[in-house]
């Protein structure tokens, strides 16, 4: 039903939108961010013990923008990229090309006083955490992204395992467990999608506060098209202080219902997929001074299901620090970290943690050829607990050009 309504309710902000445009606010653009990137790693042999290590990509970025007037609007970001372009596509057997609809929704903006209110409804990254709205090669400083948005951990939406000793049994991007759905291996899932939901939101900012709330039809730890059957109501929400200049602090969370409707025939009875939530909740920071920078990251997640006194659990966080050597020249790392929490069964088997803890370390340098045109050369060291060696260490670069030449003013 919600997906419905969304969809009716962009559509009626178009047509009303266009009755309502006026000669010197309406108009539409075009930028666009192409790159081309390169990376050499070791990733690829865990597929394939003889591919190549080395592999050269590219991805452009679409972000059409149609402006109706002081208060319409309608946007989107499309995303076309040939596989393996990311640092973590290498862990990946896919070799193909992908276009994806990021974002797409109409919205409507309006001022009261010193706020401003904004409504969107249509496809939009979720308002859980920061780094989503940094999903660009050219907002990005270094080429990686952090570890809670990549990472497939050893959880299924489509399958549950039967207790603490079936959970230790996983392993990042391939999971198999025995009590009940699909059969087979298979990916784990992403704790915090980077693409979008159909969802409605509003957002409101009043001098140095923000917030925002968004309603969806899937959880971000199991993101479903417009397409999809099954379509559970569920939230997330943000807002964050800004302290001083150049200095702000953020919260945000989630929750709602994440495992497959598949999985209802196994489930206890008396309980559906609802009783079994996603949540998560998230602090964030930003701060730049003179030629320093930072952001920053830690979140929670906590995944509900039957058999477990206390569920699988991550905790995972980032600090990332860019210095403007030059003008044209600039310096970036970032550390990450990934750790899966305690869990306890309803069989009483526990066990500390239920996977390896992850370690990130990107180092990289960025230079401006053109005030359009961005080159980065980087360096990531991944690490599992246990494990030695650097086998999936990945070295890489990328020519960034971003270009906004389609820019119409129209009157009606």
């Amino acid at each position: 039903m919600l997906r419905r309504v969304l969809a009716v309710a962009g559509l009626t902000t178009l047509l009303v939108g266009a009755g309502v445009a006026q000669e010197a606010e309406s108009g539409l653009s075009m930028p666009v961010t192409a790159s081309f990137g390169a990376m050499d790693t070791h990733r690829f042999n865990l597929f394939s013990p003889t591919a190549s290590p080395s592999v050269a990509n590219f991805r452009l970025m679409f972000y059409p923008t149609l402006r109706l007037g002081k208060h319409w609007f309608a946007y989107a970001a499309i995303q076309v990229r040939r596989i393996p372009y990311f640092y973590y596509d290498a862990y990946l057997p896919d070799r193909d090309v992908e276009t994806d609809l990021v974002q797409g929704y109409v919205g409507y903006t309006m001022h009261s006083g010193p706020a401003t209110i904004v409504f969107k409804a249509g496809q939009m990254v979720t308002a859980f955490g920061s780094f989503p709205l940094r999903y660009d090669d050219a907002q990005n400083s270094l080429m990686d992204q952090p570890l809670a948005y990549i990472t497939e951990v050893p959880l299924r939406t489509g399958q549950l395992a039967c207790g603490t000793s079936d959970l230790l049994k996983q392993h990042y991007g391939s999971v198999a467990a025995n009590c009940g759905g699909e059969v087979g291996r298979g990916p784990g899932l992403t704790p915090v999608t980077l693409y979008g939901l159909p969802a409605a939101q509003a957002e409101i900012s009043v001098r140095r506060f923000d917030a925002r709330v968004q309603m969806t039809t899937s959880s971000p730890a199991n993101p479903e098209g417009w397409a999809m059957s099954r379509q559970y109501l569920q939230w997330a929400a943000g807002g964050g202080v800004t302290i001083q200049q150049g200095f702000r602090v953020g919260v945000s969370g989630f929750r709602g219902p994440y495992l497959e409707s598949s999985i209802a025939p196994w489930l206890p009875t008396g309980t559906s997929v609802r009783s079994f939530p996603a949540s998560a909740r998230g602090l964030d920071a930003q701060w730049a001074r003179g030629r320093l920078s930072a952001n920053g990251e830690l979140q929670e997640f906590r995944f509900d299901a039957p058999n477990y006194v206390v569920p699988p659990r991550i905790v995972t966080g980032y600090a990332e620090l860019k210095a403007r050597v030059t003008p044209r020249i600039f310096a970036a790392a970032r550390e990450g970290f990934l750790k899966t929490e305690s869990v306890l069964d309803s069989k009483g088997v526990s066990a500390a943690e239920f996977a390896a803890t992850l370690h990130s370390t990107e180092v990289g340098l960025g230079f401006w050829l053109h005030p359009h045109v961005l080159a980065k050369v980087s360096y990531e060291f991944m690490h599992a607990a246990g494990s030695t060696g650097s086998r999936t260490n990945v070295v890489g670069m990328q020519l960034v050009a971003t270009f906004n030449q389609l820019q119409q003013a129209f009157s009606h």
